[in-house]
């Protein structure tokens, strides 16, 4: 079946949450807005918008969750979207960002109208809507080679997105006063798979003060939250933490920018883009996934756990870490932001995954081969 019209290059995109302001999501309005510079037109399929900055050559559609609509109406609205899209366009290819259940939804559909599908899918959850996308993909792609939780000759990997011009070091650093405790920030939904429980032991035996921004994920119960808040007045640390909930973009960068030192403690298969936007701040950040090594050597003594568990390896680091010149400090940062540079930013990905997108492969001679 051949659409009705169209012509140039168009791109259809799947986005699991078109808001600039969101806490976690918001980098995909950069994502969306660099790869509309490779198409004629770009339209957006997402599950719920919020304010949107988009390009003049992009348009957004959204199933309504943000208008309160139930699954069956926002299933409804999916595929009369879709279908009109289809029949009034010609479009190159169709990208899923963390969207399996467009993906799978959408399978049919686009093979029938002949638009190849790709999906990009970082996580270590497998479930039935990751079998279905990897089935109905001429190709998936991920961060590394083990954030993607299914073995597939289809798997290709780009690295990471992260924006470096937007996560960067302050022109000049914050002047605090001398009596201020150095912050340690850790950015992350709060969910038991972030392990922020660790960080609130470790605290007790650092001198500094903790700050965890996010909240908890939509439709997630509250105990973890609560559990957590109770551990810090069990621990007597509640003068030197802050919850500081979800946050835009442009207040975890701030948060960053303020720091002396970050942590993240996703375990392995879970390569979570909050730890590179600390580290493209210039951040020397603690992580637990061995996946960092190509970022933090030769520091990985000083910035890697073994465990997320492990409360006395995580002291030990922040301790030596908050020990070190400011100087030292930096050179570390400046270390890790030019990795990021190197191996995950937003102007590394953006070809390779155009090329991915368009022709199934990476470019012929990509430069900046991820690691």
């Amino acid at each position: 079946m051949q659409p009705a019209e169209g012509h140039g290059e168009r791109l259809l995109l799947f986005n699991l949450r078109t808001d600039a302001d969101d806490h976690i999501l918001g980098f995909t309005t950069h994502w969306m807005n660099a790869l509309a510079q490779h198409y004629a037109a770009v339209d957006v399929l997402t599950t719920h918008a919020g304010r949107i900055v988009a390009a003049p050559n992009v348009r957004v559609f959204s199933v309504g969750r943000e208008r309160g609509y139930g699954q069956v109406r926002r299933l409804l609205r999916f595929y009369r979207l879709l279908l009109a899209l289809l029949l009034r366009h010609r479009y190159t290819a169709c990208f899923a960002h963390m969207q399996p259940l467009f993906a799978a939804l959408a399978g049919g559909p686009l093979r029938l109208f002949g638009v190849p599908l790709t999906t990009w899918y970082t996580h270590r959850q497998m479930s039935r809507q990751v079998r279905l996308a990897t089935r109905f993909s001429r190709r998936v792609v991920t961060a590394v080679p083990d954030s993607y939780p299914l073995a597939t000759p289809k798997l290709r990997v780009t690295g990471h997105g992260v924006d470096t011009a937007f996560y960067a070091p302050p022109a000049r650093p914050p002047a605090a006063p001398p009596e201020a405790l150095p912050r340690v920030v850790y950015v992350a939904r709060l969910t038991p798979i972030k392990q922020q429980a660790t960080l609130l032991d470790a605290a007790v035996l650092v001198r500094c003060q903790v700050v965890l921004v996010g909240d908890i994920p939509d439709g997630y119960d509250d105990a973890y939250r609560r559990d957590l808040l109770a551990r810090v007045q069990r621990l007597g640390i509640a003068d030197r933490v802050t919850f500081a909930g979800a946050q835009t973009p442009q207040q975890v960068r701030a948060h960053y920018q303020q720091a002396a030192v970050a942590v993240n403690l996703s375990p392995p298969g879970l390569f979570d883009k909050a730890a590179l936007e600390g580290m493209a701040c210039a951040v020397p950040t603690i992580v637990s996934n061995p996946a960092f090594l190509p970022l933090t050597m030769p520091y990985a003594d000083m910035l890697h756990i073994d465990t997320p568990e492990d409360v006395v390896s995580l002291t030990a680091r922040l301790n030596n870490l908050l020990a070190q010149p400011a100087a030292q400090r930096q050179r570390i940062g400046a270390h890790l932001r030019g990795r990021v540079e190197q191996q995950h930013s937003l102007a590394a990905l953006i070809p390779r995954l155009v090329s991915i997108v368009n022709t199934g492969e990476l470019p012929p001679e990509d430069p900046l081969p991820p690691a």
